[in-house]
C-alpha cells in the first residue's frame, strides 16, 4: 500500500507543510529509473528520491544524498531555482503534483511499473522522466480527479465485485474486506465493516509488516507488525530501507545457495562417474590373469606369437591373449603385470578421490545449512568473507579440459595452450588416445582408455571432429587430424606451451564439428 491513494493523500499534505518556502536546487538521475530532487530554503535541504523500478516503485526521503561524480545527469533544468507554491493530491488517484512558480509543476504518477515523473508548464506535459511511457505526454492533470459515490445502495449493488466501483482501494484492501465478509452473513454488517475500514484508511496508522517473507507498508491492522508510524514520510523511509535490505539479503542468499547447491550436484556427479569407472577397473582383472597364464605356460609359447588361447584356471573358460610378437613370453608377462599394477594405482587414486569428494560433500552440506539459517544480510556477508567459494566451483574452473561423452567413451578437449600441457602431461595415461589438428594450433584432445576395450572408429572420428573444431582449421570443410596413443607424445624442454613431439601418428580427414 506504499502507493495507495490513502497514503498519497496524507503524504501530499505533509510535504506541503514541510516544503513551504523551499525551492528546487537540483534534479538529477544517477541510476536507471531513479530520480532525485533537492529542495533548499537557504537554511537546510530536503530530498525526495523517486525509485521507479518495475520491482519496486517507491518514494523515500533521505536526510542527505551524496551525488556521484560520474554517471550522473541533470534533468528538468527548467524548474531549477523555482519556488514551491503548493503540493496537491488528486481525489481517488495515486498521484500528486508539486506546484512551482511561473506555472511550472512536477507530477508524480505512482502507478507501479508504469510510474513516472512528468514536467508540466501551464498544466501541459512538456517532458517525462521515463521516456518509454510516451502516452504520459498527453496527460491532463485536471482529469485525474475521480469521484466515487459511497452509500449503502451503491455498496450493495457492487458487493459481488467491489474493485469495479471502489477502484481506489487497491488489491490489499479488497482482500482484507473479502476475508472478513466471508465471516459475515448479514449485508448490513458487511456495510458497517466497510465503513469502519474506510475510516481506518482516512485516519491511518502507518504499519511496517512482514507478510509471506516480504516487507510491506500497510494502513490496515495486521498480526506481524514490525513498527508503527504516525507520519507517511517516516513510514516510507523505513519501508524503503527494510525492503531494499531484505531484498538484497534474499537475492544474495539465493545466489549463494545456488552456487553451493550447483557445487554439490557437480561433486555428486563426479562421484557417480568415477564410481562407475572404479567398478569397471575392479571387475576387469584380465591383465593380472593374462600375466599369470603366460607365466604358467611360458614354455609352450613361442617368440613371435601374436595370439594364444589358454584355459583360465580361475574360471575354467578359454581366454584369448594378445601378445607382442617382438617380446618373449616372460617380457609379455612383465608388460601385463605392469599394466595390472597401473590398474591398481588407478583404483587407489579413484578410491581416494571419491572419499575426498564425499568429505567435501559433507562440508558443503554443512555450509548450505549455515547459509539457510543466516538471519540477516550482515551475517550472510560475514559468512562470505570467512568461508571459501564453493569447492567444486573452484575445481570446475581449474580443470584444464571440457568433457564430452560419445558411445560411453569420455573425450577431453584442452581449453588453451597452458591447459593443453596440463591435460597431456598430468591428466593423460599412456593408453589414452591423443588427437590434434594437423600442422595448426589447436586443442589437445584425449579419448580416455577403457580397460580391455579398443577405440571404435566412430569414437575416433567424433574426437577428431572436436579436435578440428577447436583448431585454426575450424572453418575449413575438411581437416586432417593426427591421432596416436599418448605414450608416443612427449614434450621437449624449452618448448612453448602446447607444443609437443609426436613420434608415431595416424591421420584422419574429418569435418570440424562441435
Amino acid at each position: 500500500m506504499h502507493n495507495n491513494y490513502y497514503l498519497i493523500k496524507p503524504l501530499s499534505e505533509q510535504l506541503h507543510s514541510l516544503l513551504e518556502g523551499f525551492s528546487i536546487v537540483s534534479c538529477f538521475s544517477q541510476n536507471k529509473d531513479e530520480l532525485v530532487l533537492e529542495f533548499n530554503n537557504s537554511k537546510s535541504s530536503f530530498f525526495i528520491k523517486a525509485s521507479l523500478q518495475p520491482s519496486l516503485c517507491c518514494l523515500s526521503f533521505p536526510s542527505t544524498f551524496h551525488r556521484a561524480k560520474k554517471n550522473s545527469i541533470d534533468l528538468f533544468d527548467e524548474i531549477i531555482l523555482k519556488k514551491v507554491i503548493s503540493i496537491n493530491f488528486f481525489s481517488n488517484e495515486r498521484s500528486f503534483v508539486i506546484q512551482l512558480e511561473d506555472d511550472w509543476s512536477l507530477l508524480f504518477k505512482m502507478h507501479g511499473y508504469q510510474a513516472n515523473v512528468i514536467l508540466l508548464h501551464q498544466n501541459k506535459a512538456v517532458k517525462i522522466f521515463k521516456n518509454q511511457f510516451s502516452d504520459d505526454l498527453t496527460i491532463q492533470p485536471e482529469q485525474l480527479h475521480r469521484t466515487i459515490v459511497n452509500n449503502k445502495e451503491i455498496f450493495e449493488a457492487n458487493l459481488s465485485d467491489l474493485s469495479k466501483h471502489y477502484i481506489t482501494l487497491g488489491k490489499e484492501v479488497i482482500l482484507h474486506l473479502n476475508k472478513h465478509f466471508n465471516k459475515l452473513f448479514d449485508t448490513y454488517e458487511k456495510w458497517l465493516f466497510f465503513q469502519k475500514t474506510i475510516a481506518e484508511l482516512e485516519n491511518p496508522v502507518f504499519r511496517i509488516i512482514e507478510s509471506q517473507g516480504k516487507i510491506q507498508l500497510t494502513l490496515l491492522p495486521s498480526e506481524k507488525v514490525i513498527s508503527t508510524h504516525n507520519t507517511p514520510i517516516e513510514a516510507l523511509n523505513e519501508f524503503y530501507h527494510l525492503h531494499t535490505s531484505t531484498d538484497s539479503f534474499q537475492h544474495e542468499k539465493h545466489q549463494l545457495l545456488k552456487s553451493y547447491n550447483d557445487s554439490l550436484k557437480r561433486m555428486e556427479s563426479y562421484i557417480t562417474k568415477n564410481q562407475i569407472k572404479l567398478n569397471e577397473i575392479i571387475n576387469d582383472k584380465h591383465y593380472q590373469v593374462w600375466a599369470d597364464l603366460v607365466m604358467a605356460h611360458m614354455h609352450e609359447i613361442k617368440i613371435g606369437t601374436e595370439k594364444i588361447t589358454l584355459e583360465n584356471f580361475y574360471t575354467g573358460q578359454p581366454e584369448e591373449i594378445k601378445l607382442k610378437k617382438e617380446l618373449n613370453p616372460q617380457q609379455n608377462a612383465e608388460v601385463f603385470y605392469r599394466k595390472a599394477k597401473n590398474q591398481q594405482i588407478e583404483i587407489n587414486q579413484l578410491s581416494q578421490s571419491i572419499e575426498t569428494k564425499k568429505k567435501e560433500i559433507e562440508k558443503t552440506k554443512a555450509l548450505i545449512d549455515q547459509i539457510t539459517e543466516a538471519p540477516d544480510l550482515k551475517s550472510l556477508r560475514l559468512f562470505i568473507k570467512t568461508k571459501p567459494v564453493a569447492k567444486a566451483q573452484q575445481e570446475s574452473v581449474s580443470l584444464p579440459y571440457h568433457e564430452f561423452t560419445f558411445k560411453g567413451f569420455r573425450i577431453w578437449v584442452g581449453k588453451n595452450a597452458e591447459a593443453n600441457d596440463e591435460l597431456t602431461l598430468k591428466f593423460a595415461f599412456k593408453e589414452d588416445l591423443w588427437l590434434h589438428a594437423k600442422d595448426v594450433a589447436g586443442s589437445h584432445v584425449l579419448i580416455k582408455h577403457q580397460s580391455g576395450k579398443p577405440f571404435p572408429k566412430d569414437v575416433i572420428e567424433r574426437a577428431a571432429e572436436l579436435a578440428a573444431y577447436n583448431s585454426k582449421r575450424k572453418t575449413e570443410s575438411l581437416c586432417p587430424v593426427a591421432y596416436t596413443p599418448k605414450k608416443f607424445v612427449r614434450k621437449r624442454k624449452g618448448d612453448p606451451s602446447g607444443a609437443v613431439v609426436v613420434e608415431k601418428e595416424t591421420v584422419i580427414l574429418v569435418q570440424p564439428k562441435l
